[in-house]
């Protein structure tokens, strides 16, 4: 049972599934899914990544996998099955060893493990004793897929056997419960957020006029991957000048030029939890006055928007005082007329949201518009883009909620200008 990352204890699986099955509905049953292996090209597949909600309920990593909750099940030892992928002599040559079932009983506290091809004949008679099925899918208010998913291709088949079941939909529960963190996935989000500091401090004594954005990538994810890190929790954006004018520009293959500073939005995903710091930091190792003038603008209203990231706030209302002070620092920087300028005259230079919730996904499942409570962890990152100056600085740091005040998780990052300027020319260049 060997693993890049240290395993969450089971413990925690199978408190969610307790919490999950807590608020479906009586003679219920609820199934799960583990991701489909995306085809890449070839006869080749993209690096494995599980379906977050499948890992968030069992803990396991492995592909071929499925899980069964049926809390109101006659049968004690059906309550709670999950399903492996069967392993023979020709997986074990070719892909190596899979998962016992006694290593998925450690993993997810599960008692009952059985094979995925015993799967299809035990939810067919444990639905002949249930009244309705919750099915997971992807909910994300922002994304659409134009490919059906292992999910999407269950429910299709389960509404055509049993068109007299009701189905429900279980992302519902499942959001109310991952917004708020637990202990050990906030610690999970730690050691992310540790390699990706780390990663920060490894492309400051890389950075110099003439190299290339994916250079730099380059030293993130040789970072990442020493310490055990999956990889890039999302795809990093290297953005170089007028680059960083580009809200997700990831193509990261420009040059370097003495005098531009460079903006990094990238974060190490560990344990399946992600980590999501950007800063922007000068090619040449110093700001200019300009730049400098632009920079404390940004770090002034991130500490401003941080200290709202309290209980009883939403979203909402931070990035309503976020863009109200932005303009005065816009007003100041000489970008607009007006002290307070209107909301569009606002966005022409701030056009994104000031945070998200952060967790097995960059942008988490959330309901954005819920009041910020205790658990939650946000990202909190303003910025100010001057396309006509060649000109984007982007800071951001992920923030826990607490009863107390925010805790910045990153708060070992270096962020302050002077602490950024003394970090790279301090350090010997690689």
């Amino acid at each position: 049972m060997n693993t890049r990352y240290q395993p969450i204890d089971a413990s925690f699986f199978v408190q969610n599934r307790k919490r999950f099955t807590r608020d479906i509905s009586p003679q219920a049953m609820a199934v799960f899914l583990a991701n489909d292996p995306m085809p890449r090209s070839g006869d080749q597949t993209f690096p494995y990544r599980q379906n977050a909600h499948f890992f968030y309920l069992t803990g396991i990593d492995q592909e071929e996998s499925a899980l069964i909750l049926f809390p109101d099940c006659p049968k004690q030892e059906y309550k709670e099955i999950l399903f492996i992928r069967r392993t023979n002599e020709h997986l074990i040559t070719w892909e190596g060893p899979k998962l016992t079932q006694e290593e998925a009983k450690t993993l997810s506290g599960i008692q009952t493990v059985l094979w995925m091809d015993q799967m299809e004949g035990i939810f067919y008679a444990l639905m002949m004793q249930s009244q309705i099925l919750y099915l997971n899918g992807n909910e994300q208010e922002r994304f659409q897929n134009p490919v059906p998913s292992r999910d999407h291709r269950f429910a299709q088949k389960v509404r055509q056997e049993f068109p007299l079941h009701a189905l429900a939909r279980a992302q519902p529960i499942l959001r109310n419960l991952v917004m708020i963190k637990a202990p050990q996935e906030v610690e999970t989000m730690r050691t992310a957020i540790r390699i990706t500091g780390d990663a920060f401090q490894r492309v400051c004594t890389s950075l110099r006029p003439g190299i290339m954005e994916f250079e730099l990538e380059a030293e993130m994810i040789y970072e990442f991957i020493r310490q055990g890190a999956r990889g890039h929790a999302y795809e990093p954006i290297v953005a170089g000048g007028a680059n960083a004018c580009i809200l997700h520009y990831i193509q990261n293959n420009a040059r370097l030029q003495d005098g531009d500073v460079v903006l990094l939005d990238f974060g190490a995903e560990y344990g399946n939890y992600a980590a999501d710091l950007s800063r922007s930091i000068p090619v040449s190792g110093r700001f200019s006055s300009r730049q400098a003038q632009v920079y404390d603008a940004v770090l002034r209203t991130l500490r401003m928007a941080k200290q709202m990231m309290v209980p009883g706030q939403t979203l909402a209302e931070i990035q309503k005082e976020s863009e109200s002070y932005l303009g005065y620092e816009l007003h100041a920087l000489g970008l607009v007329n007006a002290k307070s300028p209107d909301k569009k005259d606002i966005q022409r230079y701030f056009m994104h949201g000031i945070g998200h919730h952060l967790g097995l996904d960059v942008h988490d499942l959330a309901d954005r518009n819920l009041p910020l409570q205790a658990g939650m962890v946000i990202t909190c990152e303003p910025g100010i883009y001057i396309r006509e100056e060649g000109l984007g600085i982007r800071l951001e740091n992920n923030i826990l909620i607490t009863d107390h005040q925010p805790q910045d998780l990153m708060a070992e990052i270096p962020i302050e200008r002077e602490a950024i300027e003394e970090l790279m020319n301090s350090m010997v260049k690689y």
